[in-house]
């Protein structure tokens, strides 16, 4: 019984690195390096008005229009993502280090509304 599910996790491993790397290459046209990006929306759960970051202003604080809950990600940057503004880290309205970091290929919701962004070098 062990080596079946072993088997059937690999096989679905390798379909599911084959459907990401396809999914990678069928949102960019030939020949381009730009991946889909990074889109914030407004509620949770990838809902809401989305919001597309802009990844070409690599290490400028970046402000959102209207505070973000939630993201998703199919980049080759990271994204920082600051629940002040002006990249101020900390909880909503407090100094600290909290700053939400959003990976190359993730989705997710945020622990508060996030108000500003900076896009990172790579996707570290």
């Amino acid at each position: 019984m062990t080596t079946k599910f072993t088997r059937f996790a690999a096989v679905a491993g390798g379909v599911l690195a084959s459907g990401l790397l396809m999914l990678g290459a069928a949102g960019s046209p030939a020949g381009a390096a730009e991946l889909p990006g990074v889109t914030f929306y407004t509620g949770a759960n990838t809902t809401g008005s989305a919001v597309k970051a802009d990844l070409n202003k690599v290490g400028v604080c970046q402000e959102l229009s209207t505070p973000v809950r939630s993201f998703r990600a199919i980049a080759d940057r990271s994204v920082e993502v600051y629940f002040n503004a002006g990249c101020r880290p900390g909880a909503p309205g407090t100094n600290g280090d909290l700053v939400y970091v959003v990976g190359s290929l993730s989705f997710g919701d945020l622990p508060y509304p996030g108000v500003s962004y900076r896009v990172r070098a790579n996707a570290s």
